[in-house]
């Protein structure tokens, strides 16, 4: 079985991803130092407990996520949960790595690009051929409903494709051509969505204030689900790994319906 090194598959990841050009909420890249050599990754969403006891069930050297640890503002106490995470880790050797922003925003692997491809959506471009973007951070796409359809047909696609009911606010014969999204907990960001000209937002998650914002500007409000709408970023990497180093990733669905 091919191996590589944990600095090795670092390197790569960093560069990749272009993780030194975000600002974040939690530290990217090797989270935690486990195993000196990598023959066996487990990607997942959330480095949760429970993806820590797949990846040790199944001998795994790594684990690879979206969410990962340390949060900016959190609780720097080493207690609970948090202990019991870290000291899995730290007992059975296993590397973690996370990548939050730059896994939503990579132009091909990222969680926006995967979702578009899984909803039909066509991400606009600019001339430089790079997708186009608007809102905070440039982490908003926009793009074309490809087929265009009505809002409730759109609600029909995303509940077969991600496997989730999904929360719509809006007139659902409305028809959908232009549409913005960003995955995870990005509802703050409707304001400048629907500044964009969008006929609707999508995004993981929803707020109070996503209602009267829909019903004032007439931009249609859709929360698919943080982790149904981040399941398809960390599964491209994933593959990117396994086809660029010859090593087994092998992904695991923690399910969560928030």
């Amino acid at each position: 079985m091919n191996q590589i090194s944990t600095q090795q598959l670092a390197d790569w990841l960093d560069a990749t991803l272009q993780a030194q050009r975000f600002k974040d909420y939690c530290p990217n890249g090797l989270q935690v130092e486990g195993k000196a050599n990598i023959r066996h990754i487990i990607t997942g969403v959330t480095a949760s407990q429970a993806l820590l006891e797949a990846a040790i069930e199944k001998n795994a050297d790594a684990v690879l996520v979206h969410h990962g640890w340390f949060w900016k503002n959190e609780n720097p106490c080493v207690r609970g949960p948090k202990r019991a995470r870290l000291e899995s880790a730290l007992r059975h050797g296993l590397n973690l790595f996370a990548y939050h922003l730059p896994l939503d925003a990579h132009p091909t692997l990222g969680n926006n690009a995967q979702l578009a491809l899984r909803l039909g959506f066509t991400p606009d471009r600019d001339a430089e051929g790079h997708p186009a973007v608007c809102g905070p951070d440039g982490l908003i796409w926009l793009g074309r409903c490809d087929p265009p359809r009505t809002l409730e047909a759109l609600g029909a696609s995303i509940c077969k494709n991600l496997q989730r009911e999904p929360l719509i606010v809006g007139n659902m014969q409305q028809k959908i051509e232009r549409i913005a999204w960003c995955t995870g907990g990005a509802q703050s960001m409707f304001e400048a969505a629907a500044a964009a000209g969008v006929d609707a937002y999508l995004t993981g998650e929803a707020s109070e204030p996503c209602f009267h914002l829909a019903r004032e500007t007439g931009t249609a409000f859709i929360a698919a689900g943080h982790h149904a709408t981040e399941r398809y970023g960390v599964q491209a990497l994933g593959r990117a790994v396994a086809e660029a180093f010859g090593i087994r990733v092998e992904f695991v669905d923690i399910d969560n319906p928030v």
